[in-house]
């Protein structure tokens, strides 16, 4: 990425997210912008963090979970940061897993109970 630096509107507007959430996510120490006054200025660093933020709520993972791998590649680099991915990910996808399974099961318990009210319905 350029040296270009954005605004928190900007920033706002490139990751689709609210004010709020951009707020949050720095309380919760995910973002460190720079700061010159009251305003904000991310750039290539924080832009790669929120691309990565985003894609792991999007896979499911909790923020503190997030934040704490982001701090992995901090203090011990690539390489241990890559393993703890892979850990996370396995854990995820057991969650996952867990869940289609269940999703399947109250799908098919669902269609055979509406299947049998159609058919007492249908008997009236």
């Amino acid at each position: 990425m350029s040296d270009k630096k954005l605004s928190f509107k900007e920033m706002c507007a490139k990751f689709d997210v609210t004010p709020r959430t951009l707020r949050y996510y720095e309380y919760i120490e995910l973002l460190s912008p720079e700061r010159d006054g009251r305003a904000r200025w991310y750039g290539s660093r924080e832009c790669a963090r929120m691309t990565l933020i985003l894609r792991g709520r999007k896979f499911g993972f909790a923020l503190e979970e997030i934040r704490q791998w982001l701090l992995i590649y901090e203090k011990e680099g690539t390489e241990a940061q890559m393993q703890a991915w892979i850990k996370m990910a396995d854990r995820q996808l057991a969650e996952l897993e867990e869940q289609r399974r269940q999703i399947e099961e109250a799908h098919k318990e669902l269609t055979e109970l509406r299947a049998s009210v159609a058919k007492s319905l249908a008997a009236l």
